[in-house]
């Protein structure tokens, strides 16, 4: 029984050092998403309680913008001049905008942003959006 234990930590400690590198261009959600399924595989409940956490904080870390990309992309943003969204909800990774009002534009490929994301405007902040869900994935500071 000893042993099993040693064996579970031991696979849940190495899921944990593979999942910054599965999960960094998957924003916080997916990030936790892909942390808690990966480390239930490889220690179970424990393990994916753990994968969760790590993998959620890494993509929050890293997030789909490279750090040195980051005020790059917020100098374009503002020489875009596009209209902000008023939104009365707290600006935060994770929340889901309205489906009425808010304008979704394209990241230029040069920032590498995984296909399919856009950008918007909320509050005068540049977030990061998956447009299908609406939700929120990286806040541009």
């Amino acid at each position: 029984m000893h042993a099993m234990r040693n064996f579970g930590a031991a696979a849940a400690l190495a899921g944990l050092f593979a999942l910054p590198l599965t999960a960094q261009a998957q924003g916080v959600p997916g990030g936790a998403a892909r942390g808690a399924e990966e480390g239930g595989q490889a220690a179970g409940p424990l393990g994916a309680a753990a994968g969760a956490v790590v993998g959620g904080v890494t993509t929050g870390v890293a997030g789909l913008l490279g750090v040195d990309q980051r005020p790059r992309f917020r100098e374009y943003v503002i020489r875009e001049h596009h209209p902000s969204f008023r939104y009365g909800g707290e600006v935060r990774i994770g929340e889901v905008l309205p489906a009425r009002g808010v304008r979704f534009y394209a990241v230029p490929r040069e920032y590498h942003v995984r296909p399919g994301y856009r950008y918007a405007i909320v509050n005068d902040r540049p977030v990061i959006v998956d447009p299908r869900s609406r939700q929120i994935v990286e806040i541009i500071e």
